[in-house]
């Protein structure tokens, strides 16, 4: 199975950046990406994971024809065990991690859940007393929908990862970074898949929010009550990567 195993996978975080970058990848003759972005093979529990049936997570992608081969589902990083499911699929696995500062991550994150109407809740509620609804979640602790503020504790995250693969299979990345200037995180991304420099493109935005009335704003004070929460981790992620926000 080994030349057929998927090589790169874009494994977080949601809502930061990682549509754009699959985009931009998408034009590199060398990489054959999944048909969807999002395969969503990782994170499923209704998987049998003593006996994984990986011919159906090959089937995402085209057939193998030597060109590396990739996915970006961005919940592996924070879903339970999918990192570690990962590591059991393909121990060379390379892993691209793009980080968005955690507040802006949360409030884009529950505008997206609000839009669709998923959340019904303001977004100051959501991030304080709102975060006890994971407690009833299954698995217990974690929410596709409702983790505003967990899946933004990087350095925990970064901190599993870390231990699972070797650092130089891992990149982490700044959305910030991307979004502002495309070309030189690009050519660190096709660095570190062994692909050839190509030219830089043009900034482009993907995954816009919705315009609409939300009911709620980012206030000052849902940031510093964040920026208090995050504080620990964020100190954790700063000696693991030397990336900082905010």
């Amino acid at each position: 199975m080994a030349e057929d195993r998927v090589a790169f996978i874009v494994a977080g975080v949601q809502k930061g950046g990682t549509t754009a970058l699959f985009d931009y990848l998408g034009e590199a003759p060398s990489l054959a990406l999944s048909r969807e972005k999002e395969v969503h093979f990782f994170d499923d529990e209704a998987i049998d994971w003593a006996r994984p049936d990986y011919g159906a997570y090959h089937a995402a992608f085209p057939p193998s024809d030597g060109r590396l081969r990739g996915e970006a589902t961005p919940i592996y990083l924070y879903w339970p065990q999918s990192l570690e499911r990962i590591a059991a699929y393909n121990p060379a696995m390379k892993l691209i991690v793009m980080l968005r500062d955690p507040v802006e991550r949360a409030w884009s994150h529950w505008k997206m859940e609000y839009a669709r109407g998923a959340e019904t809740q303001p977004f100051a509620w959501c991030v304080r007393e709102g975060r006890q609804r994971l407690f009833a979640a299954e698995p217990w602790g974690v929410h596709r929908e409702f983790s505003y503020v967990e899946r933004g504790f990087y350095g925990e995250q970064v901190e599993r990862l870390f231990g699972l693969f070797p650092r130089e299979q891992a990149l982490v990345l700044k959305a910030e970074d991307l979004r502002a200037d495309p070309g030189p995180v690009l050519a660190r991304v096709r660095g570190f898949l062994g692909l050839p420099p190509g030219a830089a493109p043009a900034p482009r935005d993907v995954h816009v929010g919705r315009e609409m009335d939300y009911g709620s704003q980012l206030t000052a004070e849902d940031v510093a009550h964040l920026r208090a929460v995050y504080a620990r981790d964020a100190a954790r992620l700063a000696d693991l990567t030397g990336l900082r926000f905010g």
